[in-house]
């Protein structure tokens, strides 16, 4: 978790008492960026479970940012309309469809074998297919467990169920990160907060970042070169606000406070789907041992990582640079021993 340089807000350097690192947990991320006095570590917890696809986060985060409209493109999977996190998309809100119950899971679903026609010619011929206007199984044909004449919540007996799993996405502010570590201009600096923000007006459009990311969040605008991502409302925390995506979220599905706290609130949430039944239930990014450090943004799924695009285990990219250094200069001296050695033995036949 190296600074490329100054905060230009506030114009600190990182502080020297404070220990600095590359890979493993950081409990104080903000004292070791040079903010030995600063306050709790701020972030998202996003509870997948209670997400309804609305996308207010995306508007909020658009019109208070002032990020660019880029396009209203269906993907052909979903109603997804913005794809993917980019330059222009800081929050990005997935849908996955699955076959599937709420409590079992099943990574992906595809409809390439369903045939349609098939299908609604057999509405309301059988129980499994009882035809237009039906919202429960008959009282003869509920499955046990079921109230008699109402739906089951679970698996009616005979039909198999859809569900959506939704999640807004957004730069996971870790607590080693990459971008930073590998920018050149300091354009990329940790704020007292803990987050990661860019400071365009410095970026050099060298794009060293965008490989560097193990998410891919951080992305380079098109008409100019620079890149952008989610600063976690820098300019509203410092005032006592919260960011606008979770201002905006009408079900709290997007939490915002002190990281320890919520990921207090997140272990407390998934203990309560367990006991509800949803075994499947399980925290990602919040581990501080994990190849990050730790995320600043984590999220509740309900389903493995890779079904929302994520990365199963990411890892800081920078983790091995103090080796990769170390072996090129083992390499380059061995080289120039080489050299010399080769330049004194010619020097010796010479004569």
């Amino acid at each position: 978790m190296t600074d490329s340089g100054a905060d230009a807000t506030h114009g600190t350097r990182p502080d020297p008492r404070h220990q600095n690192q590359l890979y493993g947990p950081q409990p104080d991320v903000a004292g070791a960026a040079g903010y030995p006095d600063s306050p709790p570590r701020m972030g998202f917890f996003t509870d997948t479970t209670v997400c309804i696809g609305c996308k207010a986060c995306e508007v909020a985060c658009k019109e208070w940012n002032a990020v660019p409209e880029d396009g209203l493109e269906l993907t052909g999977m979903s109603y997804d309309n913005s794809q993917g996190l980019g330059a222009d998309t800081w929050r990005h809100v997935a849908f996955i469809e699955q076959r599937k119950p709420l409590g079992v899971q099943e990574p992906g679903v595809s409809h390439d074998d369903v045939d349609v026609f098939a299908a609604a010619q057999t509405l309301g011929t059988s129980p499994a297919s009882p035809g237009p206007g039906a919202t429960a199984p008959a009282a003869d044909t509920a499955p046990a467990g079921a109230p008699t004449g109402e739906i089951s919540p679970v698996r009616p007996d005979g039909r198999t169920e859809l569900r959506w799993l939704m999640a807004s996405d957004v730069c996971k502010h870790c607590t080693h990160a990459a971008c930073l570590d590998v920018c050149p201009t300091g354009s990329l600096f940790r704020t007292e907060f803990g987050t990661v923000v860019v400071q365009e007006d410095i970026c050099n459009g060298c794009g060293y970042c965008v490989p560097a990311c193990p998410y891919g969040v951080i992305d380079q605008r098109k008409d100019d070169g620079r890149v952008w991502k989610c600063t976690l409302c820098y300019d509203r925390l410092g005032t006592g606000m919260e960011p606008a995506c979770a201002k905006a979220c009408p079900t709290d599905s997007i939490q915002f406070g002190p990281l320890d706290e919520l990921r207090e609130r997140a272990a407390g949430r998934v203990a309560q789907l367990h006991a509800a039944g949803v075994p499947d239930a399980r925290l990602y990014g919040e581990d501080p041992g994990d190849g990050v450090g730790g995320d600043g943004a984590f999220f509740l799924l309900l389903d493995e990582p890779e079904v929302y695009g994520l990365p199963p285990d990411p890892v800081v990219t920078t983790r091995d640079l103090p080796d990769m250094w170390r072996h090129a200069a083992l390499a380059a001296a061995s080289l120039a021993a080489l050299a010399v050695t080769s330049f004194v033995g010619t020097g010796r036949r010479r004569r």
